[in-house]
């Protein structure tokens, strides 16, 4: 089973939806959700914001966080998967921001991405990751990271619920 098909399954189980809010992988993750049979349950839509104003004006990036401190930035992806989850009614936000190359990006290097999630719950969550390979390399494992994510906060969600509900035993 798909990393894709483990999270639209987890989100279905729980009655949840998801949205993407995409710059470097410019829509793979949407692709990656939409290319499972069902995904129409609990994908809500994405949003590519590409350009950095972008971020600010579809998606809600603080601009001054952007001005000071470019794109890729952990703060602006967890911004950018806030934005997609508020922006789109989702229960939970995706977000994926980086440098793919092939040249270096806002003072980062190559490789330099920052994937998020934003759930229901508490403040989200935020991976830094530094990837080596090609342009296209970095943009598949960008999208395998943040659904990856996802599902591990999905995982531990369910689990804080189960001891939640059985009396933290």
């Amino acid at each position: 089973m798909s990393e894709a098909a483990r999270v639209l399954e987890l989100l279905a189980e729980r009655g949840h939806t998801v949205a993407a809010a995409e710059s470097l992988t410019g829509g793979l993750v949407a692709a990656e959700l939409t290319g499972e049979p069902g995904a129409s349950k609990s994908f809500r839509g994405s949003v590519t914001a590409y350009a950095t104003a972008l971020k600010h004006e579809l998606l809600g990036v603080d601009a001054t966080l952007l001005a000071e401190r470019g794109a890729v930035d952990p703060e602006v992806a967890l911004q950018m998967a806030a934005g997609a989850r508020r922006r789109l009614g989702a229960d939970w936000g995706v977000a994926t921001t980086g440098v793919a190359g092939p040249e270096p990006q806002d003072g980062q290097p190559v490789g330099t991405v920052y994937v998020a999630v934003a759930g229901p719950v508490g403040a989200g969550k935020v991976a830094a990751l530094r990837l080596n390979g090609g342009r296209a390399e970095i943009r598949r494992e960008s999208v395998r990271s943040v659904l990856e994510l996802l599902r591990d906060e999905l995982s531990g969600n369910a689990r804080a619920q189960d001891t939640e509900q059985n009396g933290g035993n």
